[in-house]
């Protein structure tokens, strides 16, 4: 495994939730983590008992390049250094093949998908430049099979899967891991109105939060592609 000490990762969208979760558990485990969110404030609050020379708070916005480049630039100035990546900002709606607007559609694609993409974009030639860089894209079971109706919601997700084993493609010989993490229905403000699963039978954050910290942790040698987690039984999986 890998020693967290002096390794530096960023994970975005992480004010609440799955993201919130991954970044205190790796600075509880020693990594400098660098936090970045639309709600600053949020981070501030969420992080308040974790302020020091290992936390770097940052504004991003999956829709606006320059936060992305601005957040790339102040994580390499506090910490002269990027080891890992955590594209885990996402949100869903309610757009079917059948009904919702187009700027719905939009709205998810941004987010979920060009969001990723550009960070990754950006991340990528320091990550290469460590020589162990990892990425974690917290992807969803909807990646991988659709058993609902929100299609847009879905076909965000199947496209962080072909995004992540792209980038595992492009980034191996210079020591770059990418992780797609997929899981069911995790407790979180996303699934708060969700009634098919009980509240106390989804995925807690803080367990996906000790996967994500896992893969960040293995060698080059032992790469995760895609790891599958549900909290109930299915057919295809």
């Amino acid at each position: 495994m890998l020693d967290p000490t002096g390794r530096v990762v960023m994970v975005s969208g992480a004010n609440r939730g799955i993201g919130l979760a991954i970044a205190r558990l790796l600075h509880d485990k020693g990594y400098w983590v660098s936090v970045g969110a639309r709600d600053t404030d949020g981070l501030q609050t969420a992080f308040a008992d974790k302020v020091g020379d290992r936390l770097l708070i940052a504004r991003y916005d999956a829709g606006d390049r320059q936060t992305h480049t601005d957040w790339v630039a102040a994580t390499l100035a506090r910490f002269d250094r990027l080891d890992a990546l955590v594209n885990n900002a996402g949100t869903s709606n309610r757009f079917s093949i059948e009904t919702g607007d187009e700027s719905e559609l939009d709205a998810l694609w941004t987010t979920n998908v060009k969001g990723p993409l550009f960070l990754t974009r950006a991340c990528l030639p320091h990550l290469k430049a460590c020589g162990s860089g990892r990425i974690v894209n917290v992807g969803s079971l909807s990646g991988k099979r659709v058993r609902n109706d929100n299609i847009a919601y879905n076909m965000t997700k199947y496209a962080v899967m072909a995004l992540t084993h792209g980038t595992r493609r492009l980034g191996w010989e210079d020591g770059v891991r990418a992780t797609a993490l997929c899981p069911s229905f995790v407790a979180t403000d996303l699934t708060a109105d969700v009634t098919k699963v009980a509240r106390t039978e989804m995925i807690q954050p803080e367990d996906l939060a000790e996967l994500a910290a896992t893969v960040i942790a293995l060698p080059n040698s032992a790469s995760i592609a895609e790891l599958l987690v549900n909290c109930r039984l299915e057919d295809t999986l």
